[in-house]
């Protein structure tokens, strides 16, 4: 062998990209964009109200929910939020956090005083697991089981 066939560079075969690097954007984004029309409705009223009525429960639920005069606006709001940081990839881990209690209660509210949204509800579940698992080292320092006050 010469010393120039010793001097060729090696190529290395270039690092393939998997669609599965888009996944938690698309995830944030499916997630996110209902979220702002979901709060903005809070605000606007622009969505219909399902033409069949609501279970008697689950009217009570949505009737004290609204008489509060608080949490109707609180829920609208908390969604655009939630949906506006999701979309923008702002602050996800925060948005994430904020969103926990609300699906928490829609799940239950869908399994145990009006089916219909169930479905619908553990799709926003699995989004919120997916997305909570893809940002896990966000939330590792606030599930440590000890810590030290700065």
């Amino acid at each position: 062998m010469t010393s120039a066939q010793n001097s060729e560079p090696t190529t290395k075969p270039a690092p393939t990209k998997k669609f599965t690097r888009y996944l938690p954007v698309v995830a944030r984004l499916f997630m996110g964009l209902p979220l702002v029309v979901f709060g903005l409705n809070g605000f606007l009223n622009f969505i219909p109200p399902p033409p069949t009525p609501l279970p008697e429960k689950a009217l009570a639920f949505a009737g004290a929910l609204m008489n509060s005069g608080y949490m109707m606006p609180l829920i609208g709001a908390t969604l655009l939020v939630v949906g506006v940081l999701l979309v923008t990839n702002r602050f996800v881990p925060l948005a994430l956090a904020l969103f926990a209690p609300f699906i928490v209660n829609s799940i239950s509210f869908h399994l145990f005083l009006e089916h219909s949204g169930v479905i619908m509800a553990s799709i926003f579940l699995a989004l919120e697991l997916y997305l909570a698992w893809s940002y896990r080292n966000a939330f590792r320092p606030m599930l440590a089981q000890r810590v030290s006050p700065s």
